[in-house]
């Protein structure tokens, strides 16, 4: 009876502290509300409609108060002219300093979803799902061939394929996209099946109202009558104890049915923090399957696709100099090319690697480090598809010999090296070989469009 009590004990503890949270960030949300007045009077209603009021509150983590807009395009500009205003009249409603983010939100189509709402009797659980994340979208290469395998044998399958599938990556690598995807094929090889698709944080919310509201009972059978079950950013029930708890029977249950589990997360189940044991056994009982970050192949392959979906002819060089660029995540990548095309249309000036580099300034902003002559032979190696022992191999064959002095030349301008210092490096040759290739870059630039910009795309991306 003693351990018993002393267990109820923990349970309503970790109870009562996730209604706080709950309870917590319904009253963040009300403070954004707030100051909405204060913004309609100072920008203008044409302002407001336009910039302010598409805005969501989300939630505040970390000391980051965090804001949804539609778009990149108006997240951006509203970073640039609003963010400062609404930090300081939201810093006037808390008593704590945060920091104010705006992150793009799930775009919704048509007010479509696919939720409880439309697959079960269930309206008040569900996400909405992006139409432009779908499998036909979803650009696949090595680092994600495996993933997306995975999910599409998952979505297509008559019987439960893995149970359950666990997709794994970093930020912005495309887990979200490959979700939506195997709920949006779900839904059209198979329109019958019950699917619940959310993020981990609803999943949680949900729990707690059914706790305030004592109707628990309703949350199981919910939960618990699908056929199968998506949960979204698991990680975030790391450290809920009472959530892990109903989380944990209900991924039971649905296993014992033989019901499908998808689950994502930013790490794979043993690396996944403040998760029970038993629970990370659980997760990965089926197929846990990671998404690598992107080469640059695939990433010049995901900006030619965006290209061809948004229908605009953007030159190959800017977009061989994004995929070179931007290499932290997928999503920052797409919403580059999003702004370039944005600025382009809005100013009506012609996309080049020059506007390229002025749109995008505050990612690709220079730092202060030395660009050394290993990555120089690096970059060069990988631009002309050359293996790097060529840069310091005597071969004299032209495919080999032109980059080799277009490297040469690049280290010139780019390092304080001196020839004789060059010349070693690139195999022990002569200053007089490094002198005669940067002469012959010069003189080349001078008449073949194609090299000068090859030399200017790789002196961005070297430098920024």
């Amino acid at each position: 009876m003693e351990v018993s009590f002393f267990h109820k004990g923990l349970v309503d503890c970790n109870q009562g502290k996730e209604r706080k949270m709950a309870i917590a960030q319904e009253n963040l949300e009300k403070q954004w509300e707030n100051i909405q007045p204060q913004l309609l009077d100072e920008y203008g209603e044409g302002t407001y409609t336009s910039w302010i009021k598409p805005l969501t509150f989300v939630d505040m983590e970390n000391g980051c108060f965090r804001l949804a807009a539609p778009t990149s395009f108006m997240r951006d500009w509203v970073k640039n002219n609003y963010a400062t205003r609404m930090q300081a009249l939201l810093q006037g409603k808390n008593d704590n300093s945060f920091k104010l983010d705006i992150i793009v939100a799930r775009e919704q189509s048509a007010q479509e979803t696919f939720s409880p709402a439309s697959a079960l009797d269930a309206p008040d659980i569900g996400s909405n799902l992006d139409p432009r994340f779908t499998f036909d979208n979803f650009v696949v290469g090595k680092p994600n061939e495996l993933a997306h395998a995975a999910a599409l044998k998952v979505a297509e399958s008559e019987t439960v394929a893995f149970n359950p599938l666990f997709l794994y990556g970093g930020v912005g690598l495309g887990k979200t996209h490959l979700m939506h995807a195997i709920a949006w094929q779900i839904k059209k090889c198979h329109p019958k099946r019950r699917v619940i698709y959310l993020s981990a944080e609803k999943f949680m919310y949900q729990f707690v109202r059914a706790l305030r509201f004592k109707d628990t009972v309703s949350f199981k059978e919910q939960f618990r009558s699908v056929d199968v079950l998506m949960i979204d950013d698991v990680q975030f029930i790391g450290g809920k104890e009472s959530t892990q708890e109903e989380f944990f029977h209900t991924f039971n249950a649905l296993v014992d049915q033989n019901r499908q589990i998808i689950i994502s997360a930013d790490k794979s189940p043993s690396d996944l923090e403040g998760m029970e044991e038993r629970l990370k056994s659980r997760l990965g009982w089926g197929l846990v399957a990671d998404i690598h970050p992107t080469t640059y192949e695939l990433r010049l392959g995901i900006l030619q696709a965006k290209s061809e979906q948004i229908g605009v002819i953007i030159p190959q060089k800017v977009l061989e100099f994004l995929a070179y660029k931007i290499s932290s995540n997928v999503r920052e990548l797409e919403g580059a090319l999003t702004r370039v095309v944005a600025h382009s249309t809005l100013v009506g000036r012609e996309i080049t690697l020059d506007t390229t580099h002025d749109v995008l300034r505050d990612l690709l902003r220079a730092n202060d480090r030395r660009v050394t002559i290993d990555e120089i032979q690096k970059k060069v190696a990988e631009y002309y598809s050359i293996r790097l022992s060529d840069m310091h191999s005597p071969r004299r064959a032209r495919t080999v010999a032109r980059p080799r002095q277009v490297a040469m030349y690049l280290t010139k301008i780019l390092t304080t090296r001196s020839l004789p210092e060059i010349g070693r490096k690139f195999g022990g040759r002569d200053h007089t070989t490094v002198l005669h290739a940067v002469k012959k870059i010069e003189e080349l630039m001078g008449e073949d469009k194609t090299i000068c910009e090859d030399i200017e795309l790789l002196r961005r991306t070297l430098e920024t």
